[in-house]
């Protein structure tokens, strides 16, 4: 059974940072590329990172670009986002997945795996 499981969501201020961990077990995790997907009340939901299983190529949405950090510790199984210099608009529940194509990793394709999501808000 696969679990993605985050943590260290909670309430900052803007300009402030938050780390979040997922961590994953039940499968493969070298094998997998993973990514963080966020969704604000009202709006669809948006790739933040992701990064490949084995080269670590990234990738980020524009919105996060300079700001966000995504990295992974495949002897840990787990992949973190880092969020520096948060927004109020970074505001929203985020989510980590993971896949075996880490160009499924996007906004309407059929993804492997989810996690439960963890809330981040930022206020002014």
């Amino acid at each position: 059974q696969v679990q993605l499981v985050e943590s260290g969501g909670g309430l900052v201020q803007a300009g402030g940072s938050l780390r979040l961990p997922c961590a994953a077990s039940g499968l493969s995790f070298s094998s997998y590329a993973m990514g963080w997907f966020r969704q604000a009340p009202g709006q669809e939901r948006q790739v933040v990172a992701r990064i490949s299983g084995t080269t670590g190529m990234t990738y980020y949405g524009d919105s996060v670009k300079g700001r966000f950090t995504i990295s992974r510790d495949n002897s840990k199984n787990t992949v973190y986002l880092q969020m520096n210099g948060l927004k109020t608009e970074d505001t929203a529940v985020y989510y980590c997945a993971a896949d075996k194509t880490v160009s499924q990793l996007r906004v309407g394709a059929k993804v492997d795996y989810w996690g439960q999501g963890t809330q981040v808000t930022v206020s002014s």
